[in-house]
């Protein structure tokens, strides 16, 4: 499971028009699934992002994770993390989970995230097109795999 952490002043996700999830200061979320995830990459994945110290305390250190700051949360399903561009110009997403799986899984790591920040997390809608408005602060982005805790 592989995620992309922006931090952001405000970002929201747009479907048709609509706005589906939005938050002011906090994290942009977006999340790639492969076939090998399960529950422990979920469990491992989102007590990292809850207290993952990448905003800035008075000194302008990073110190403060999202819950210490009160941030919000976003999560937008992103299959594209796991593109493969080793062969040619067009990128293979075979490494990406099909919607059986990654739907569920998806689904469980929004609501372990909520229970795991003490927060509700606003999400995009998953496998639509989306639109993605952010402000990315400092620019922060941050990427962090399961597969790779070492």
């Amino acid at each position: 499971m592989r995620a992309l952490l922006q931090r952001v002043t405000s970002a929201s996700v747009t479907v048709n028009d609509k706005v589906t999830g939005q938050i002011e200061q906090g994290l942009l979320i977006l999340l790639g699934i492969e076939e090998a995830d399960g529950e422990e990459d979920i469990d491992w994945l989102c007590n990292k992002i809850a207290n993952m110290r990448i905003f800035s305390d008075e000194d302008g250190k990073m110190n403060h994770s999202v819950m210490d700051v009160d941030g919000g949360l976003l999560v937008v399903s992103q299959f594209t993390l796991f593109a493969s561009t080793k062969k040619g110009n067009r990128p293979g997403f075979t490494r990406s989970a099909k919607p059986p799986i990654s739907i569920p899984l998806y689904e469980q790591f929004v609501k372990k995230l909520s229970f795991t920040a003490l927060r509700q997390v606003e999400t995009g809608e998953f496998g639509a097109d989306m639109q993605v408005a952010l402000v990315n602060d400092g620019p922060v982005t941050i990427w962090v795999d399961s597969k790779q805790k070492e």
